[in-house]
């Protein structure tokens, strides 16, 4: 888990003061894990809120006194909450108006000077890339969210959005959403995403990384094999395309025409997704994350997918 700064940004923009609220410290079994978080603001009717602390007594009660809790405040979740966990957590507490004074590596604060305890972590933690959120005393450690993955979803259908929706909430992917107009994509996009709207959306490939991962996915089979060809020209990190085994033997076929080789054609995976879990969007959109979020291969067949 990590502090999401563009998240808090987009919050406070559109909701004025924004209380954050993350698990600092956990003891014994509780619904989530420490650096879990969310996000609080008032409204006419109490109040609205984004991510999770883990639900129940606990979310509900901490996302009501938000901005009148103690900073940090330790809570059995047994006899305080009536929940089963029987651990304990301690909430952290914070009310924000700006980002600005957040760092966009690793966010420490606290009381008072830093603790030498503090700068060692930090010192360790950037030399080696790798912290995990902590509390140490009074003061809290988090590394600040960075998507590291570019995703680049083209085609906003029923499976577009599935999995769009599904992997938005994650922290580790940039997610840019293609295609051909405004009407193509549903009313409300997460707004972690970015929609990228082009009449011919072949002609953005160039904008991608050359590291990026992608999921072809449009209503136009002529589309989706001129996106394989710009793609393979192009340079990516992984392409997945929806389709049929009929389908992918037909574009293997037309690729080879167009002068790729067999060796480069097979990093293309099709079809995405996993047979077990079926047919249905969402279906295909969680066997696709799971792939995605454990990095391991979309080759396993799907089926016959329609594209």
């Amino acid at each position: 888990m990590s502090f999401d700064r563009d998240a808090l940004a987009q919050a406070i923009a559109q909701h004025g003061r924004v209380a954050r609220v993350v698990v600092a410290e956990v003891q014994g079994s509780a619904p989530r894990e420490v650096g879990a978080a969310m996000l609080v603001w008032a409204t006419p009717e109490g109040f609205g809120q984004s991510g999770t602390i883990g639900g129940g007594t606990l979310e509900f009660e901490a996302a009501k006194a938000a901005f009148c809790a103690p900073r940090l405040n330790r809570l059995p979740l047994g006899p305080a909450m009536g929940q089963c966990c029987g651990g304990a957590v301690t909430l952290l507490t914070e009310v924000f108006d700006t980002v600005e004074d957040i760092p966009q590596d690793i966010y420490a604060r606290g009381p008072g000077e830093m603790p030498f305890a503090v700068k060692k972590v930090l010192g360790l933690a950037r030399a080696q890339g790798v912290l995990k959120p902590a509390r140490h005393g009074d003061w809290m450690i988090e590394p600040v969210r960075r998507a590291t993955r570019p995703l680049w979803v083209w085609g906003a259908g029923h499976v577009g959005r599935a999995i769009v929706n599904t992997l938005a909430p994650l922290p580790d992917f940039a997610i840019t959403w293609v295609d051909t107009g405004a009407d193509r994509f549903p009313d409300h996009i997460p707004e972690t995403v970015d929609p990228l709207i082009a009449a011919h959306p072949e002609n953005v490939v160039h904008h991608a990384a050359a590291h990026a991962e992608h999921l072809i996915l449009t209503y136009s089979h002529a589309l989706d094999l001129e996106l394989c060809h710009r793609l393979l020209n192009h340079g990516f990190g992984f392409v997945g395309l929806i389709g049929s085994r009929t389908k992918w033997a037909r574009f293997r076929g037309r690729l080879h025409d167009l002068g790729h080789l067999d060796g480069q054609i097979d990093r293309i995976f099709c079809p995405i997704g996993q047979p077990s879990l079926g047919k249905h969007p969402q279906a295909i959109a969680i066997g696709v994350a799971a792939s995605l979020i454990s990095s391991t291969e979309i080759a396993d067949s799907y089926g016959e997918q329609t594209g």
